[in-house]
This record gives C-alpha cells, structure tokens and sequence, in this order.
C-alpha cells in the first residue's frame, strides 16, 4: 500500500534522514586506503548506538532476495559490486570503487541513502564518469518528482541520464517507498516511460536511487555471502540514493549531506 504522509510526519522525517547524511559525509572522509571495510561499519554501529531512538534497518533484515538475515550496519559494496554489499575483511586499496549504502530508523521514522567514491589518489576517469552519472541521474529524478507528474517520468529522467552515457539499465532493484519500513510501495524503477504510473501527490515519501555498471546491466548474487550483487562482466559499478519528500512545490531532500 501507498502511503501518503503528512506535512507533520514528513517533519519528523527529518531528523533520520539528516542522521543517515551525516554519518555518509563522515565516512566519505573516512574511506581511505589502508582502511578496513568493518572499521566503517563498526562506526555506523557506534553511531546508531550512541543516538538516542536510533535503529539500525540492516541487522537481522530477511527479505526474500537475500540469503538469511543480514548482519550489518551498513551495505558495503567495492568495485563489481554494486548494492547489497556485505562488510568484510577487506583493506581499502587505492583505486577501489567504494559504494556506501545507508539505511536508520531514528523514532520509528526511515531515511535511506548512498553514495559512491573512488577511494585514494589513483581515480580512473571512467569511474568518475560512471559515478557522476549516477548522481545526474538522481538529480534529474529528484527534479522529476513533483506534484501532478507521474511515477513514470521519475524513472524515463533517471533512465535517459543512463542512456545518454552509455550505460545500460537492471530493474529488477530501484528506488522505493520509505516511512515506518525502509521498502515499501510505490517501487521507483531506474528506466521507465514518461506519463506513465502512479500520479504523485504531496506526501509521497520515497527514495530514487540510480544504479549503474560500467559493461553490463547483468547481475548475480555472490555465493559466499548470499546477499551482494556483482556484476556478471566483472565491471564496475557506481550507486547514488536520496530519501525526498514530494511537495506542493519543489521535492524536499531528506537524506541531504550538505556537501
């Protein structure tokens, strides 16, 4: 079911999504060769920990297209991996395509988030290029994601930044409702057709999260662990996700980073 909240409920929004943002901008600047995938998430665990209402939405999540109940903070996810990446015993290399996906509840309310970075000095410019275009992706949904306009033009915005770079596009997994749980409906694909789907309407939470992979739109789910998601050509993958409210006016941005 499609939840449409109030101007109050979404108020009480903020304090998760800005949460969930400050905590990105804090491991975008701790992200460095040298460190080790669980020290991240072991400072998101001590953050939730520290914060007083503040859930973890990952530890002990069980959906069906996962293997058991996740048992993290955070989705880790380096270079051929692109979403659901679980944290491990990995050093950071320089040169490695770190996605860094984030999801609290802070007082029963959801915010979601991610962000994507080449960790180090040695920056290809093809993983540039595939992170800037899931980040004018997001933005050319989130600027699609106005009262009147359709679910639909939401993903045809997200979809034609991909197509004009080159890439190709997975739907199987995309945006979602957010509120009282981190998925629920209406499901935001990353392509679609304009004028089509659910007409939005001011309440609407939701998050639109771009994903994209440098050679392929193939993906399959690593064995070892049963939840990441790997690309089937071994490219890279880049990921970028906001939690927005829609409004009478412009899509307020839940999850901002004040970067």
């Amino acid at each position: 079911m499609i939840e449409i909240k109030t101007r109050q409920e979404i108020e009480q929004m903020k304090p998760a999504g800005r949460f969930v943002g400050a905590i990105l901008k804090q491991l975008r600047g701790m992200a460095k060769p040298g460190v080790n995938l669980l020290e991240l998430d072991d400072y998101v665990k001590g953050q939730i920990e520290s914060r007083k209402g503040a859930e973890s939405c990952y530890v002990d999540y069980a959906p069906d297209f996962g293997t058991g109940p996740f048992a993290h903070y955070i989705c880790l996810s380096v270079n051929d991996a692109v979403l659901h990446g679980v944290p491990f015993d990995y050093t950071l290399k320089d040169g490695d395509l770190l996605s860094m996906d984030l999801a609290i509840s802070v007082d029963g309310w959801v915010g979601d988030s991610a962000i994507s970075l080449v960790v180090g000095d040695r920056k290809d410019p093809e993983d540039l290029r595939l992170i800037k275009a899931t980040e004018d992706a997001l933005q050319a949904g989130i600027a699609a994601a106005r009262s009147g306009n359709r679910l639909g033009d939401i993903s045809a915005a997200v979809g034609d930044v991909a197509h004009a770079n080159g890439y190709s596009v997975n739907v199987e997994f995309g945006g979602h409702g957010v509120g009282h749980v981190m998925h629920g409906d209406p499901m935001v694909p990353n392509d679609g057709s304009a004028h089509h789907g659910f007409k939005l309407r001011p309440g609407l939470v939701i998050a639109i999260e771009p994903w994209f992979m440098a050679g392929t739109d193939e993906i399959f789910q690593d064995p070892k662990d049963g939840w990441t998601l790997r690309s089937t050509d071994g490219s890279r993958g880049a990921h970028t996700e906001h939690t927005i409210a829609i409004t009478e006016g412009d899509p307020v941005i839940l999850t901002a980073r004040d970067e």
